[in-house]
């Protein structure tokens, strides 16, 4: 059974930053590019940032680049999202997505003073 599990949101205050992690299993991880995606309360989801399966290509929203950066650990069938400089615009449920059909639950970030 195919499972994503994201972790690592929380509140920070403007400036900060966090590190997500999003844990997969039930698929061959190593094989699938891997994508994050947000969705602030009463938005629709956004794409935020993509990375190839074996992690040589990345590509970002405008809106994030330059502050966050994706990565992955194929031993550790494990994609993460670092979150530098945070915004309260940057405010949302976070998601990471397998391929073109798995999705996590998601994690939820505030960027709050």
């Amino acid at each position: 059974q195919v499972q994503l599990v994201e972790s690592g949101g929380g509140l920070v205050q403007p400036g900060g930053s966090l590190r997500l992690s999003c844990l997969a299993s039930g698929f061959t991880f190593s094989s699938y590019t891997m994508r994050w995606y947000r969705q602030a309360l009463g938005k629709e989801r956004e794409y935020v940032a993509y990375i190839a399966s074996a992690g040589g290509t990345t590509n970002y929203a405008d809106s994030v680049k330059g502050r966050f950066t994706i990565s992955r650990d194929n031993a550790k069938n494990t994609v993460y999202l670092q979150m530098n400089s945070l915004k309260p615009e940057d405010t949302a449920v976070y998601y990471c997505k397998g391929g073109t059909s798995y999705w996590g639950q998601g994690t939820q970030v505030t960027v709050s003073s």
